[in-house]
């Protein structure tokens, strides 16, 4: 994924209102740029970080620049957009670089299905193979020695997904849990038991029933991301 023109660099003051954020430009001016995550972001978004953005020619966006990523005091980067992550999961499917999901001959997107009313984010077909079932999560909270943990808050959503992908693997699909990391930092994924233990349980019983887990980071820079590092998931 290339962004056209590069991403352009900015000083964060605070970000706001879930999906606002104050920075100063290059130049000293001080803007508002729109921030397409709703998470907690928790090390995401210190001020001082440096914010790279990107420019949406649409007359009609009232904030035309986003925030896509954050570039810590450390030197990391994360990504902050979270529809990046479904974005980069489907370009790397679509060029065969997930070596665990080659050999589909279709793909779709946001299709219905559960129990519960969901969407699940990608599903491969292909005759002759049960029907493949991928929900993508980012994963962008960072702890310490390059452990990376999710979620970073309490996720009813995420239990559902949980439930729904447990229904699927023990209907005879194929059912997947797809991590796509998207900060720097992280060398290793755990569920986050600390934050939501609910979620951990039902991941547990999730992998007893045949759920698959499969963790890929994300090259990060200002003029492109890539999904292309396999890295381990503990419990």
């Amino acid at each position: 994924m290339e962004f056209h023109p590069p991403l352009q660099s900015a000083t964060l003051i605070k970000r706001y209102k879930r999906f606002l954020a104050d920075v100063t430009l290059d130049d000293g001016t001080i803007t508002t740029i729109h921030c397409a995550n709703t998470g907690a972001m928790t090390g995401c978004a210190e001020p001082g970080d440096t914010v790279w953005y990107s420019t949406s020619h649409n007359p009609k966006r009232k904030y035309p620049c986003s925030w896509e990523l954050t570039e810590t005091a450390k030197g990391d980067r994360i990504c902050v957009n979270t529809a990046r992550a479904n974005q980069l999961v489907i370009e790397a499917i679509t060029q065969q670089t997930i070596p665990e999901l080659t050999g589909y001959e279709t793909l779709r997107a946001e299709v219905k299905y559960g129990q519960e009313n969901s969407r699940i984010d990608i599903l491969l077909q292909n005759d002759g193979r049960p029907d493949c079932y991928i929900e993508v999560k980012s994963v962008t909270l960072l702890s310490e020695n390059g452990q990376g943990f999710f979620p970073d808050t309490q996720t009813v959503r995420g239990q559902k997904h949980l439930r729904e992908l447990t229904e699927m693997a023990q209907q005879g699909a194929r059912a997947v849990l797809f991590y796509s990391v998207q900060h720097s930092g992280i060398e290793n994924v755990s569920p986050a038991h600390h934050i939501d233990p609910t979620y951990s349980t039902l991941l547990k019983q999730a992998i007893a029933a045949g759920v698959e887990v499969i963790c890929y980071q994300a090259t990060l820079t200002h003029k492109s991301l890539k999904l292309d590092n396999p890295i381990q998931f503990t419990l």
